[in-house]
């Protein structure tokens, strides 16, 4: 459920905070550094909390030397952890000579209570600590750090709580992303997310509408809808809506050139998002689709509820109503159990469902899953072999599935300028990147391109 009222209490701590800068840093203007790990979500997130700062009246810097260090954590990979365990040691060396530096932490790894006793025994100088359940308390947790030299620590185990209408900021002016749900129901059993974001819970259609239509008045043609699985958004809301509705809805909006989604979870992709996207104007045709294994038994323990045959009756489905579909997928290799044949199966798949790119994982034992302490745990060596295998076969797919746009023109959003000097990135609608000669003033525009040189995973071309 939204909630206007906590908007309010939240924007008066904003103020709150502002004004108690002046007496805290004698007129100057602090700093902040904020740092982000882990998904898109988490970007949009971590793009709000550097809003607030930016509100209460800090000012941006790229260096750890600041007077406020905000890092979003992640937890997908056990190793995620580690990384942050080693900013904060050398965090501690920067905060001895800046004692009134304050140091936040939140995100998924704060939700884990064995981080949580760590960071209190072993991190006592770490000033903040919250969750992913409570981030629209940022401004109130903050002014209580300002006031405060005391660790505080403020976890919530879940909420149902949507608060609506917080400042935001936005890396690009002319694209962003916009959450549509939070939370996940899911449960596969390699996934620490359900646990750590809790329960799927869907914005009311409207409240993303609105978003939507003031992103555009400001100049946003693009926009990427997030969720942890987009197909199921709708489920919990009083007056049920499907996420092919929602994209109806949002088609509408003037201004609004590009849809794009993810992640799709395919055991609920449904024949009338297929439907939409065909039909649709404006709703990119790339489709993230996760695989995760080709093998029926294999998808059976990771919990995933679709077989081989599904997915690939899924893809050809795809295929035939939206033939120029560009379709990605993620793969782990090595989940326990995993077998050669069952290896075979997921090589098989790769090669069929003619991806045009694949992010491949190598199986990560992640604790608190059901998956870390199933038996068979695939030895090392046996899934890097499988892993390289896997990779090669994605490259060279890759490469064939991509260049089918070779000599075509495309029309791409130009992003930003390519690190080579005279020369701008871009996607397609495929997302496809695309580098080429231009000028920095075409940066937000759409361009047509002709795609003379296919490179693998992107293109060389000139404007026409």
């Amino acid at each position: 459920m939204s909630n206007t009222n906590e908007t309010q209490i939240q924007l008066t701590y904003v103020q709150k905070c502002s004004d108690l800068l002046p007496s805290i840093y004698s007129g100057r203007r602090p700093t902040y550094h904020i740092q982000n790990e882990g998904c898109q979500m988490n970007s949009l997130q971590t793009e709000s909390v550097a809003a607030m700062m930016e509100k209460i009246g800090y000012e941006k810097i790229d260096s750890e030397e600041a007077d406020a260090v905000i890092y979003n954590t992640c937890t997908v990979r056990e190793n995620a952890n580690q990384k942050i365990y080693g900013h904060l040691g050398h965090l501690k060396s920067i905060k001895r000579k800046n004692p009134d530096m304050k140091i936040i932490l939140f995100g998924c790894m704060m939700q884990e209570q064995h981080v949580v006793d760590t960071i209190r025994k072993s991190y006592p100088f770490v000033n903040l600590v919250f969750g992913t359940h409570n981030i629209h308390k940022f401004p109130e947790l903050f002014f209580r750090t300002l006031t405060s030299d005391s660790q505080i620590i403020d976890i919530w185990k879940e909420s149902d709580e949507i608060v609506e209408g917080l400042p935001t900021s936005r890396k690009y002016s002319f694209k962003t992303g916009v959450n549509v749900m939070f939370g996940c129901n899911n449960f596969c059993s390699y996934c620490i997310v359900p646990y750590v974001r809790g329960r799927e819970k869907s914005r009311e259609p409207q409240a993303i509408i609105d978003e939507i239509k003031s992103l555009a008045a400001d100049g946003v043609t693009e926009v990427m809808l997030l969720g942890q699985n987009v197909n199921s958004y709708g489920k919990t809301l009083e007056h049920p809506v499907s996420f092919a509705q929602l994209l109806t809805q949002i088609e509408q909006i003037e201004g609004l050139k590009r849809i794009r989604f993810m992640t799709s979870h395919p055991k609920d992709l449904s024949d009338e998002l297929i439907e939409v996207m065909a039909k649709s104007q404006k709703v990119c045709h790339h489709l993230h689709l996760p695989l995760q294994s080709g093998s029926s038994s294999i998808l059976k323990k990771m919990n995933r509820r679709y077989d081989k045959e599904k997915y690939l009756g899924l893809v050809d489905k795809i295929r035939t109503a939206i033939p120029d579909i560009s379709l990605t997928t993620d793969i782990i290799v090595g989940f326990p159990g995993e077998t050669e044949e069952d290896f075979q199966e997921t090589l098989d798949v790769v090669s069929k469902a003619n991806y045009d790119t694949a992010f491949t994982f190598i199986y990560s034992k992640r604790t608190g899953t059901p998956a870390a302490s199933m038996p068979d745990q695939v030895p090392e060596e046996v899934v890097k072999e499988r892993f390289s295998r896997l990779l090669a076969l994605v490259q060279e797919n890759g490469r064939k599935a991509s260049s089918r746009f070779t000599g075509t023109v495309k029309e791409i959003l130009v992003e930003e300028e390519s690190k080579e000097q005279g020369m701008l990135t871009g996607r397609t609608e495929h997302n496809l990147l695309v580098h080429f000669e231009g000028d920095k003033s075409l940066i937000g525009q759409y361009v047509n391109v002709s795609l003379d040189t296919c490179k693998g995973f992107y293109y060389f071309g000139h404007l026409v």
